[in-house]
């Protein structure tokens, strides 16, 4: 929930040729121990700042780093550039003793230890949020896409809405949750629903709805401003750019660039379709609700309701769905193929597979509760960059 930095936001682009941008968030670790550090040393702050400049930013708990991408018009290229900036600021925390993972929750920190980042904002969230804002230890992957002036992106955020639980369901990496397995595959979006103005967002009307919306609550003293609409989906408040937010954080790059080029193809799609997600009942919101939670517990291995059909469909038939839907935009923005690994993903799971996976064969091998789970974040360690270790 960081000020995001400018230089993430993809710009506005051709109706046929939207940009993107993406912003990674990352938990530091203690490769002593496996642990989150809690407080972070300043002298980490100050080195990632003089070496990545605006491409770094910082959360609410000083342990998360968060990398804000260029804007980006080729997935090849993205795909290069988040690589090396997650190897650039593994270099700068390897000398302190520390690592970077991108997994949407911790498997061995505990929140009660997280110190807050002292500046204005977070200051203000952990007065107003309290236990709350305390708690949410996680993190997430936003993927932005520029949208040209003439589009209302409300109504295109509206026709977008039934996509929202399959990025859940291909991006889950939260299973453990302070030093516990919970069961599900993303705790982390079970968990965010403790904050207000999050989940799915209503069905405004317009952008100038959406607006009003935003005036009443400022007017009421509940937000700031429209960066505090912590939505699975938004409109950015400061740029030309619709926002996905359900994500959890991929620990595999690839896997960020994969659901990065699909929400990309699917708004260059809805551009395209000015019919397509155009229908909607009194319950569409409620079913979106419940295939989210649907993706939170059971991940790829899911079955979705559909809708219209009045059925269910399992994520892996959704998934071709969606790759036959955007074909015609995939030829023209993602000529690499970047899409391939979606079946990738559901061919061998996502990061709460293997987390999983990592922490039942170390136990199969005799390790105790706690040692499988240092198991964990040694996978997570080097399945986000290469070459880290614990000790």
């Amino acid at each position: 929930m960081s000020a995001k930095k400018s230089s993430a936001r993809a710009s506005t682009a051709r109706a046929d040729a939207p940009t993107f941008g993406v912003e990674e968030e990352f938990f530091l670790v203690d490769l002593r121990n496996g642990r989150s550090p809690g407080r972070v040393p300043k002298t980490f702050v100050k080195a990632c700042q003089r070496r990545l400049g605006e491409a770094v930013a910082f959360e609410l708990q000083q342990a998360q780093v968060e990398l804000v991408s260029p804007i980006f018009e080729d997935a090849a290229h993205a795909l290069d550039t988040i690589t090396t900036l997650r190897h650039q600021i593994a270099e700068i925390a390897q000398a302190m003793h520390l690592g970077i993972i991108a997994s949407g929750s911790h498997p061995i920190a505990r929140w009660q230890q997280q110190a807050q980042t002292d500046n204005p904002r977070y200051r203000r969230f952990a007065d107003e949020y309290q236990i709350v804002g305390l708690r949410g230890f996680f993190c997430g992957l936003h993927v932005h896409v520029g949208v040209h002036d003439e589009v209302d992106r409300v109504q295109l955020m509206n026709r977008m809405l039934p996509w929202l639980p399959l990025f859940l369901a291909l991006s889950t990496a939260s299973p453990f949750w302070s030093l516990r397995r919970t069961g599900m595959f993303s705790y982390r979006q079970s968990a965010y629903t403790e904050w207000p103005r999050t989940g799915t967002p209503d069905f405004f009307a317009d952008e100038a709805d959406y607006r009003r919306f935003i005036t009443i609550l400022k007017r009421a003293g509940s937000i700031r401003d429209g960066g505090e609409l912590w939505w699975t989906i938004r409109p950015s408040p400061k740029h030309p750019t619709l926002e996905l937010r359900i994500a959890d954080s991929c620990t595999r790059a690839a896997d960020t660039i994969a659901l990065a080029t699909l929400f990309r193809c699917l708004v260059s799609a809805h551009l395209r379709l000015p019919e397509l997600g155009a229908q909607r009942s009194s319950a569409t919101r409620r079913l979106i609700e419940e295939n989210r939670w649907r993706a939170e517990r059971y991940g790829i291995e899911a079955e979705f309701i559909d809708e219209t059909r009045e059925r269910t469909v399992p994520v892996a038939e959704l998934v071709e769905q969606a790759l036959e839907l955007v074909e015609p935009d995939a030829r023209r923005l993602d000529p690499h193929g970047s899409l391939h690994a979606l079946r990738t993903i559901l061919a061998r799971g996502t990061s709460a597979h293997a987390q999983l996976q990592a922490y039942d064969d170390a136990l199969a091998a005799g390790a105790s509760h706690r040692d499988a789970l240092r198991a964990v974040v040694d996978w997570l360690l080097e399945a986000t960059v290469p070459g880290q270790q614990l000790a």
